[in-house]
């Protein structure tokens, strides 16, 4: 095996905003594992929030190129890095290398079946009436997340609502509220008919959920990063929403999603942002979900070729060319 990689910028078409940044544009690391089979490649963009960047994950894949160029596979892999954005990257390099030697799609090795599937489209962080004009304006994307903060997340909400009767909404506060303020919006929750809401409080304040009675499910997303931490959520949250660079990779990611079930919660697949190529590297979770949140190509100005096709918020099966 030959490792190498390659660190990628990729613009976006607008300020992604949320209750804890904004973004104007991304590196990605890929990691490229050439064998005599051909050469399979993984994106990751790593978990900003703990500090991971391209940069600090390809430092990662190469402290441990020597194990890799000796052939190391997905299962020891987990042992040879942590969860993270650098062992997601070599995983799904290995899962592309894996389906090109057995002839099969990434969906077929993992036992799953394919369908197009329907994605939320993110609105960003933004003023009431900004929201709900790119709520309008997005009138062909049936599901909506709503990215609030604590600056009157009831008035944004009702003002999305207004704009788009229509619409299924889920909103994604990042950690940004209290308890307090959570109690204070379930009315509004129920009243505009919110599906679902991600991560309302920061993570290590989620023992003060231990005694609310939520009318809407709650899903895990920054307070749990791994199988490892579903012990601590369970009780508290309904839902996990699993990134492959928070988790380390489709093997992981698989894993935890059957777990999930297992325990009765419901998943979530999202994304850190990223290319059509970390889009396709998720989908074979998507059969497991209950809400798919992949719009990130969506956001970029430039992609891969051959890149997902996206249709009126559904989106449909990667092509052969772009990953396993």
């Amino acid at each position: 095996m030959r490792t190498t990689f390659s660190i990628d910028h990729w613009e976006l078409k607008a300020p992604f905003v949320t209750a804890s940044e904004e973004v104007f544009s991304i590196e990605t690391l890929t990691v490229y594992l050439e064998n005599r089979n051909g050469t399979g490649r993984g994106e990751a963009l790593g978990v900003d929030y703990l500090g991971e960047t391209a940069q600090s994950m390809s430092h990662q894949v190469m402290g441990v190129s020597r194990e890799l160029d000796a052939g190391t596979d997905r299962q020891g892999l987990l042992s040879l890095l942590p969860p993270g954005g650098a062992r997601n990257a070599v995983d799904c390099a290995l899962w592309d290398l894996e389906c090109r030697r057995a002839g099969r799609r990434a969906w077929e090795q993992a036992g799953v079946e394919p369908s197009p599937v329907r994605t939320l489209y993110t609105l960003s962080l933004d003023s009431a009436e900004a929201m709900a004009r790119e709520a309008a304006a997005h009138a062909r994307m049936p599901a909506l997340k709503l990215k609030l903060d604590a600056d009157d997340p009831a008035g944004k909400l009702a003002a999305v609502r207004a704009a788009r009767p229509d619409a299924d909404l889920v909103i994604d506060a990042n950690g940004g509220w209290s308890i307090g303020l959570l109690r204070d919006l379930l009315p509004a929750l129920t009243a505009h008919r919110v599906e679902l809401v991600e991560q309302p409080l920061p993570r290590g304040a989620d023992g003060d959920l231990d005694d609310l009675e939520c009318p809407v499910p709650l899903c895990a997303d920054e307070s749990c990063q791994h199988a490892g931490e579903l012990d601590d959520i369970s009780g508290r949250y309904q839902a996990v929403n699993i990134k492959l660079d928070k988790c380390g990779g489709l093997t992981a990611g698989l894993a935890l999603a059957r777990d999930c079930h297992e325990r009765g919660l419901d998943v979530f697949v999202g994304n850190m942002l990223g290319s059509s190529l970390s889009m396709a590297q998720a989908f074979p979770l998507t059969p497991f979900a209950r809400w798919v949140d992949l719009d990130g190509p969506l956001w970029q100005r430039g992609d891969y070729d051959p890149p997902i096709r996206y249709d009126d918020g559904v989106m449909n099966p990667p092509a052969p060319g772009l990953w396993a």
